[in-house]
């Protein structure tokens, strides 16, 4: 069951409540995808019912210690009760395929000393992990005019998800990627403008090449969309650049931080 919410614009993007339910799934194959990710599919008869309709949907993926096998918790109506009172390790991922029945991908992007990143380096199949989610969604609308994403290789799958289904006159995204990975990544893109600002320099005190760039896009008064992601205090800051500098409506700028500088 979903409760669906909207703007009083109806062109704005709507959320959508989602049923929160946890799953088990089971590593079916494992592939290297542009030297900078495990594009692991997961199978697994808990998938049945499972619903991902937005691009940056996030569902929790919970690890399990090595050896050992993953109890779903329990819902009570104090919330999620997982066995011992102990809640193992969890990462978000973004959905970047779902075959509607028993099939889900999802790309971990591979860096040191990260325990999702350590786990999909080992992972065989027959492998399991626990996931739950999505627990909402925010729908938006494919066809806007001009949209704009800034983003980094946490961005990479939603922007490859979104890019499949994106109808619209101008599309920008500025990329805090290296160029042959993220080039390899989303494949041929004719037809959409790529600053690629090379990898780790999302940071807050780095933006100012950045900002020169987006201070050339013209944002049409209407029938526009923004999307921020990556570093928390710099998604925040490029946020408050839309909304306050540039005039952006919030409805059309979404920002979501995908990870925070420690």
């Amino acid at each position: 069951m979903r409760k669906q919410t909207s703007s009083a614009n109806p062109r704005a993007p709507r959320r959508v409540r989602n049923e929160l339910r946890f799953r088990h799934i089971t590593v079916a194959s494992k592939t290297r995808i542009a030297g900078q990710f495990w594009r692991i599919v997961f199978t697994g008869s808990d998938l049945a019912g499972f619903n991902s309709p937005s691009y940056d949907d996030h569902i929790k993926v919970f690890f399990p210690e090595p050896g050992s096998v993953l109890t779903l918790p329990t819902m009570t109506d104090e919330g999620v009760v997982w066995p011992a009172g102990v809640r193992p390790a969890a990462r978000d991922y973004t959905p970047l395929e779902f075959n509607g029945v028993d099939s889900l991908t999802l790309d971990f992007y591979i860096h040191d000393g990260g325990v999702a990143s350590s786990w999909a380096n080992d992972a065989q199949p027959g492998d399991q992990l626990a996931m739950g989610g999505p627990r909402g969604s925010c729908v938006v609308p494919v066809d806007y005019d001009c949209q704009v994403y800034v983003f980094d290789e946490t961005g990479l799958p939603a922007i490859k998800r979104r890019l499949a289904e994106v109808e619209a006159q101008e599309v920008h995204l500025l990329a805090f990627v290296d160029e042959a990975t993220g080039r390899d990544y989303l494949g041929d893109r004719d037809g959409v403008n790529i600053s690629w600002l090379g990898s780790g320099t999302m940071q807050s005190d780095n933006l100012g090449a950045l900002i020169a760039k987006l201070d050339q896009i013209s944002i049409p008064s209407e029938e526009y969309f923004i999307w921020l992601t990556g570093e928390g205090e710099a998604v925040k800051l490029l946020s408050d650049y839309f909304t306050q500098r540039r005039g952006a409506d919030t409805d059309f700028v979404r920002a979501v931080a995908y990870w925070h500088q420690k």
